[in-house]
């Protein structure tokens, strides 16, 4: 690809009619191709349920920004019949952070600041006089009370939060080994803040430190070693692309074996 895919920068309001919908996730990357579908058709194929005309506008303007922008990933995803239940999960959090900066710093961020800090709870109130300060000022409190729900919302199906009753607990999801490799795949050819080792994609799920170097190391598609500052990832394979087409056929030696 000429230019390269890059997370998104600036905060939205999307959050606010669209969560995570997991389920509407795998819609989506089932079913869509490289070219963008139209509303009608994804209406009339029942993509996303009897849902109505505007929702099925909606649901698609929302996964195109998380999924469509990424064309590598979108053939990945269409590409993996067997995905489990926790992949699935944490994938799709990862997705809408990229495509959410404001739900990225909470989830990446705030969140993990306080699960560090021994804070194991939070509250809607605590949602809400957080966004006074990293939300965009034009927000009314009104805005900022839906907007923390609905990060509340979608923290709890990405496996970040448990309960929907104040005070809910921080919790982390399963990040199985298919999982962790897609994202550092994925994250290899998009520009982000942050490293491989220190970004909010990984530190939202709970890996970071030793912890992350370990389950690196452990994984076949890659051969991790760090020694003090110096790190090597020693991919077996080229691309998201590539990896996901050795992940499907394990018997198939690496194209690109050993590309730094």
């Amino acid at each position: 690809m000429t230019e390269r895919m890059q997370e998104a920068v600036q905060p939205t309001i999307r959050l606010l009619k669209c969560t995570l919908e997991v389920a509407h996730c795998r819609a989506y990357w089932d079913r869509a191709g490289r070219e963008p579908v139209t509303a009608r058709a994804a209406f009339s194929d029942y993509w996303f349920g009897a849902r109505s005309f505007e929702r099925v506008q909606l649901l698609l303007a929302n996964m195109r920004c998380r999924f469509h922008a990424f064309p590598p990933a979108l053939e990945v995803l269409h590409g993996w019949p067997d995905m489990s239940a926790d992949t699935r999960q944490v994938i799709c959090h990862w997705h809408l952070q990229l495509a959410d900066a404001l739900y990225r710093r909470f989830t990446g961020d705030f969140l993990v600041v306080r699960r560090e800090d021994g804070r194991g709870e939070i509250t809607r109130d605590v949602v809400v006089g957080w966004l006074g300060s990293e939300g965009p000022n034009r927000w009314t409190m009104s805005t900022r009370t839906q907007y923390a729900s609905k990060l509340l919302t979608a923290a709890r199906a990405a496996g970040l939060v448990s309960g929907n009753r104040d005070p809910r607990r921080l919790i982390l999801p399963r990040v199985p080994p298919d999982a962790l490799a897609y994202l550092v795949y994925l994250l290899r050819g998009i520009r982000f803040a942050g490293t491989l080792l220190d970004n909010p994609y990984l530190a939202s799920v709970g890996l970071r430190g030793p912890l992350l170097e370990t389950r690196l190391r452990e994984l076949p598609w890659l051969d991790f070693r760090k020694q003090g500052s110096l790190v090597d990832f020693g991919w077996h394979h080229g691309d998201l692309q590539a990896w996901a087409r050795a992940r499907l056929r394990p018997d198939v030696a690496p194209v690109n074996g050993g590309v730094a």
